[in-house]
């Protein structure tokens, strides 16, 4: 199996600090997370200042202030994501960010990032698509809210833009923060991955870390989890994230998943087959045996070990001639 490309979404829970930001990087770092995640947008070009918050975020922000207003204090700086890469370095963890405008693509592309994450928003934004199709990267697709004819038309226009369909990745995901556990509708991710002929994975919402373990069992071969430093902090997106010590949990999982799907051969494991000669059994005599006797299911049984002939060749004894005498539970 495909080692699962886990991306540790610190997203806006920075809260336009940078230090906070450094130290969300030292806790994805510390999980063993493959990359952190931040969202890169210019305000004006994001959102209207007439535009409305989202319920979730009416609750857990300022509920006076506008959507415009509140996202205007989430924004980073291109010295910023400067910063915040040669952080990433330091810390041997791969910085990503998500582009909310075409400009903010730009910038990531000079930035030199390796991946782009589309998020759930953008699947139905003709324009920014192309765009980041033309760049040929790898890319990761969220798909929050859309059918499976929207997503088949996201990825025709990025393959048709010049980025390859083995280098996208599909995510399942729902936008509600946080999603209500029947509305994960888990399996629509394989279906996704079989109808559509994609790499896919899991862009979790939900609270807690079950959901990503099963979505890896499913096959997924990427995880995306939002996470905080401290969950009542104020803010959009900090309650329904991970703690620290929520997010070493779930990389700890989901690893060890990685180790028990295997290679889908049923075959002894290296561990277990020692135990072969101790729990199976083979035929030995059932009481004392003379030379030149019939073997029959009154003179022999089936018993533990398994160092002697198989039970599944009783049929094969039975009728034959004793060459030698044999003991009580002595092996045949």
């Amino acid at each position: 199996m495909k080692r699962v490309f886990i991306i540790a979404e610190a997203g806006v829970n920075h809260n336009g600090s940078t230090e906070l930001a450094k130290k969300l990087i030292d806790v994805a770092a510390l999980a063993g997370a493959d990359a952190v995640k931040f969202q890169t947008f210019k305000t004006e070009n994001l959102v209207s200042k007439t535009a409305q918050k989202a319920e979730y975020q009416k609750s857990t922000t300022d509920a006076n202030e506008s959507q415009f207003e509140m996202i205007k204090k989430l924004e980073l700086g291109v010295s910023t994501h400067h910063e915040l890469m040669a952080y990433c370095e330091e810390k041997n963890i791969m910085f990503l960010s998500t582009p909310f405008d075409l400009d903010s693509v730009d910038l990531l592309h000079n930035l030199g990032l390796k991946i782009f994450k589309i998020p759930s928003g953008e699947i139905t934004n003709l324009p920014y698509l192309r765009k980041i199709g033309a760049l040929n990267k790898k890319v990761i697709l969220s798909t929050g809210m859309a059918n499976m004819d929207e997503i088949a038309d996201a990825l025709a226009i990025l393959t048709y833009s010049g980025t390859k369909k083995e280098n996208i990745t599909v995510l399942h995901a729902n936008t509600e923060y946080p999603t209500p556990m029947e509305d994960v509708n888990l399996n629509a991710m394989v279906t996704i991955r079989d109808t559509l002929g994609v790499a896919c994975g899991y862009s979790d919402h939900t609270l807690g870390i079950e959901v990503d373990i099963a979505a890896v069992a499913l096959g997924a071969e990427c995880i995306e989890k939002h996470f905080t430093l401290d969950n009542t902090m104020e803010g959009p997106d900090h309650k329904a994230s991970l703690e620290p010590h929520e997010l070493i949990a779930m990389v700890k999982a989901i690893r060890n998943i990685e180790k028990a799907l295997g290679s889908g051969i049923k075959t002894p494991s290296k561990s277990e087959s020692k135990n072969i000669n101790i729990s199976r059994k083979s035929i030995v005599a059932k009481k004392e045996i003379k030379k030149g006797e019939i073997f029959s299911e009154e003179n022999i049984t089936v018993k533990r070990p398994g160092t002697g002939i198989s039970p599944m060749k009783w049929d094969e004894i039975i009728g034959k001639v004793a060459s030698k005498d044999y003991r009580e539970d002595e092996l045949i």
